[in-house]
């Protein structure tokens, strides 16, 4: 007999999208992570894996696409909406839909260009599957440009190029890969689940298939010991690979759990603001004969204006890295202070009085000096995660 699914639960939105999607219409197709062991990540470590049916997606599609019929209506010919013609559509909405409607207005405030699935891995589904979303997403949606998605290097690896090909032509044309880091020894520590050899497969799978690619990485994984190892041979799989984009995030922790194996002979040290922007420098003077973005479009990294089109921006990028290197050491302290606590966003921001007397004002409060700014800040950071 077969197994019949659980009966519709409503709209269903996962916890996480890359900051890149932030204007993207989030579409979940899977709940949580089919691997879920990486040490790093506590997203989804109680929560247990599945497989939205087909049907409940197509549902959620067609939930969306009603509420933007209706707050489209409300628009007047410049395309304005007025906030109280919307509170009373709000107003008019079952409360069982309510998550939909608010979906289906950020994402016509926000441009309605791009869609992003949900969760950790939506390439983990059946290709047939994929393929009957995204062309129903196409279907009722014709107008946007882009849909994207995260995957496993693992569970790119295993699809073959026709199906690949066969979900790019459906409409998928972007994938975010968590690559982490490109050394074996690094990988197997925090139980990725793959190796270099296989994020290089998957990464030029998608690649051959047309499909864009943004590969993320974590300075700091390495952990001070291993930090040469890591950014050598993640830029070494990065050149094999030559994806369109390669995105930084710092390694954060959001607890004293181990990332490494606790009888591990080499114990993760967590490694300061200045050796991680080292290990950057490293890692980005050793990419080398690719043409990918580089971006540090996240709030934990320290340096988010950290970004270039290689190779043209390469010596920019490095010279960036300097800047903050070459500075007195309590002018690092205050950069970090400032970036930290949300009030300094690029390295030049020091030389507005304002803004570095407040960072010294912090530094005074909380009694920050070098030999403690890195501890104070990770305690800050601890408490937003």
């Amino acid at each position: 007999m077969a197994k019949k699914n659980p009966p519709y639960q409503g709209f269903e939105q996962g916890p996480i999208r890359p900051p890149s999607e932030a204007r993207s219409l989030l579409i979940r197709i899977t709940r949580n992570c089919p691997w879920n062991r990486c040490t790093f990540c506590t997203i989804y470590k109680r929560e247990k894996f599945s497989v939205r049916p087909v049907a409940d997606v197509i549902r959620d599609i067609e939930t969306v696409h009603c509420h933007l019929q209706k707050i489209g209506e409300l628009a007047d010919s410049t395309g304005a909406i007025f906030r109280r013609d919307l509170g009373v559509l709000a107003g008019q909405t079952d409360q069982d839909e309510i998550e939909a409607f608010n979906a289906a207005l950020n994402w016509y405030v926000g441009g309605m260009d791009s869609i992003f699935l949900q969760d950790a891995n939506s390439l983990v589904i059946k290709p047939d599957y994929l393929v009957e979303i995204l062309e129903h997403l196409k279907k009722r949606f014709p107008w946007i440009s882009r849909i994207t998605s995260y995957a496993r290097s693992h569970s790119l690896a295993r699809i073959s190029d026709e199906n690949l090909l066969r979900i790019k032509e459906a409409g998928l044309n972007r994938i975010h890969v968590g690559l982490e880091t490109g050394a074996d020894e690094l990988l197997k520590l925090i139980q990725k689940g793959c190796t270099k050899e296989m994020h290089v497969k998957a990464g030029i799978k998608v690649k051959r298939a047309g499909m864009e690619l943004s590969e993320y990485i974590m300075p700091g994984l390495g952990g001070g010991k291993l930090t040469e190892l890591h950014a050598l041979e993640t830029a070494d799989a990065l050149n094999q690979i030559d994806p369109d984009f390669i995105r930084l995030r710092t390694t954060t922790l959001a607890s004293d759990h181990p990332l490494f194996p606790e009888d591990n002979e080499t114990p993760f040290v967590r490694m300061t603001d200045l050796e991680v922007v080292k290990e950057i420098k490293l890692f980005i003077n050793a990419l080398d004969g690719i043409g990918s973005t580089v971006k540090s479009d996240h709030m934990m990294n320290l340096l988010q204006t950290l970004e270039g089109k290689l190779p043209e921006d390469k010596p920019v990028m490095l010279n960036l890295l300097e800047d903050f290197l070459n500075l007195p050491v309590e002018q690092q302290v205050l950069f970090q202070v400032g970036r930290r606590f949300g009030f300094l966003y690029k390295i030049e921001n020091l030389e507005k009085d304002h803004l570095k007397e407040r960072a010294e004002q912090v530094c005074n409060q909380l009694g920050i000096t070098q030999d403690n700014v890195d501890d104070i800040i990770e305690k800050n950071i601890r408490r937003i995660l």
